[in-house]
């Protein structure tokens, strides 16, 4: 009886059936090519943004009020305003004036687009990912950095070889939930025909006129990619809570 009902769903489902999946055999190279887009695509962002990101913590700590401020206005404007509003802005404004020239990307990405779309959500993330960073920075002993004067170093040296690396220890955990979320994230890149997995979804519906299989599809690739990984980080946070008690 279940193996019935599991060729049902490659067979003779209605279109409208949540599990109707009879467009995979066809369109499965497909829905694997935008699951790696997906990850290439998250991980690559939210890397792009780690510098920009330790740079602005740096700012919104700094004594000089002006650099504050600059570093605070740039995290409440990305952080107030919606991500789609954002990569409209990029890809339609800002590339408009920068040409990208058109490259295949690991043989399958179209650089015009994906260029766009990784500054776009690089941007983005850079605003949360640098109060992740002021946050770790904050958490580090004020002691340590009165330590590492009293032995000479200048405020510079002692941040760089003192606050930062312990601060980015502090951090990984949470740098790494922000790919999970970036991975959710990265679907909105579908409005500028990025092909990764919401795009491709959509693609199969209006191809085979199946309405729901491929978005319920999408929805359990998604979570296959995010809750495994949620909880490897859960367990790798606890580990490092227990490493740091002993």
């Amino acid at each position: 009886m279940f193996w019935d009902w599991w060729q049902s769903l490659f067979t003779d489902t209605p279109a409208y059936a949540f599990f109707n999946f009879k467009f995979l055999p066809k369109y499965g190279s497909a829905v694997i090519q935008g699951v790696e887009y997906t990850l290439i695509l998250s991980v690559v962002s939210v890397l792009l943004a780690v510098l920009p990101a330790l740079l602005l913590a740096t700012m919104r700590l700094s004594k000089n009020r002006l650099i504050r401020w600059l570093s605070g206005a740039y995290i409440a404007i990305f952080r107030s305003t919606p991500m789609l509003m954002q990569l409209m802005i990029i890809y339609f404004g800002v590339f408009f004036y920068i040409p990208v020239p058109k490259v295949m990307l690991f043989g399958f990405i179209d650089s015009t687009r994906f260029i766009p779309g990784v500054t776009a959500l690089a941007l983005n993330s850079a605003a949360y990912v640098a109060e992740i960073f002021r946050a770790g920075i904050l958490a580090v002993d004020s002691g340590q950095m009165e330590a590492a004067r009293s032995l000479g170093l200048s405020q510079k040296q002692s941040m760089q070889l003192v606050i930062l690396p312990q601060a980015i220890k502090n951090v990984l955990p949470a740098l790494a939930n922000e790919v999970v979320t970036m991975v959710k994230e990265s679907s909105i890149c579908m409005m500028i025909g990025m092909a990764e997995i919401m795009f491709t979804a959509q693609t199969i519906a209006g191809a085979t006129i199946i309405s729901v299989g491929p978005f319920m599809l999408a929805a359990f690739t998604y979570f296959l990619i995010t809750y495994p990984t949620s909880k490897v980080i859960e367990h790798i946070e606890r580990r490092m809570r227990r490493g740091d008690k002993h």
